[in-house]
């Protein structure tokens, strides 16, 4: 399988993340690229860099005005007296209608949904390229193979058109389903992270051309606590085109697989000609999120019901942190598609 990263990924380093009221060291951390790559390289993928599709595929899903923000907010916060090393948010708006304020500190508010997602000097130039490293999968699937993989990091399925939030900046899913899009095909999104991919929900939320569907842990007690319940289902033209599958906390691999084919059932009936994956491994027993038991041998057993669907699919990673089992995880999910490819 062919396999894209750039990188330029390796240099976002985020410090810290707020949960439960106390500061951590993120998780997010650019070791893990270097286990995710040494496990696709195990099932035999091949990696190469990305060319440079410029920004015109990303602000097909992202404002101007966020895009704009990303590229320019850590130099005006560092220029203020006192700033922390990262761009952190202390206060929100208390709609996305209320005023945009011209300073730094408004505009972290307005544009970072959380603790979750600080911004520091390189943390644009790693998601631009793990941006154009699903655009680049995107384009390998629509001129014709099977099926890559895209080694995104930061991860992007929180991302909202104008937000970060929970460690992503870019959606690199959405990006590269509306590249296919473009270019011609019917993309289901189907999501399979722990966590609800809200931010990818909010972008497609009111459309009817993409499918998007989301297999996770019940967002009641979970992050993102907001979204993710299974009566969200799209709205406007796009109800009925977004379908949420949470799982109780503490499920496995069966309840897992079981959702999967209700999930297949959607995407078929949308009638997709193109599937993206967005491939989180973070639904593991071994992963410091501890929300479900997923198995390495259910994680082959999910690619292999991936590949069941029968479509060209784009796998674009999202979650999954560092434990023992991180690569072999992601090793048993592209063995277990490519076997039953």
């Amino acid at each position: 399988m062919q396999a894209i990263f750039d990188p330029v990924q390796m240099l976002h380093d985020p410090l810290k993340y707020m949960a439960l009221g106390a500061l951590h060291p993120s998780p997010e951390q650019p070791r893990r690229a270097e286990v995710l790559r040494a496990g696709a390289e195990a099932a035999g993928c091949t990696f190469t860099a990305p060319p440079d599709h410029g920004l015109a595929p990303i602000a097909a899903i992202h404002t101007p005005e966020y895009l704009t923000f990303l590229q320019t907010i850590h130099a005006r916060w560092s220029a203020m007296p006192g700033a922390g090393p990262e761009v952190v948010p202390n206060i929100h708006p208390h709609a996305r209608t209320d005023s945009y304020p011209s300073g730094p500190v408004g505009q972290a508010g307005y544009h970072q949904g959380d603790t979750g997602c600080p911004i520091g000097p390189h943390t644009w130039a790693s998601a631009y390229g793990a941006a154009q490293s699903a655009i680049a999968g995107a384009d390998i699937v629509a001129g014709g193979a099977r099926s890559a993989y895209v080694l995104a990091r930061p991860p992007g399925h929180h991302a909202y058109a104008d937000m970060a939030s929970g460690f992503c900046f870019l959606n690199n899913s959405a990006i590269a389903a509306e590249r296919l899009r473009t270019a011609g095909h019917r993309p289901a999104i189907l999501d399979v992270d722990v966590h609800h991919g809200n931010g990818t929900q909010g972008i497609f939320y009111t459309r009817a051309d993409v499918l998007t569907v989301s297999v996770h842990a019940d967002p009641s007690s979970f992050y993102p606590h907001f979204w993710g319940y299974a009566n969200e289902r799209g709205a406007g033209a796009g109800l009925g085109y977004n379908l949420n599958l949470p799982l109780t906390q503490g499920l496995g691999d069966a309840e897992f697989l079981d959702a999967l084919t209700h999930a297949r059932t959607a995407i078929s009936n949308f009638g997709a000609d193109v599937l993206v994956i967005a491939l989180g491994l973070d639904a593991s027993q071994d992963d410091p999120f501890q929300a479900l038991k997923v198995t390495r041998a259910g994680f082959s057993r999910i690619g292999a019901a991936i590949a069941g669907m029968g479509l060209p699919t784009l796998l674009v990673q999202e979650g999954g942190y560092l434990s023992e089992s991180l690569g072999d995880n992601l090793t048993a999910a592209l063995t277990g598609f490519q076997d039953a490819a």
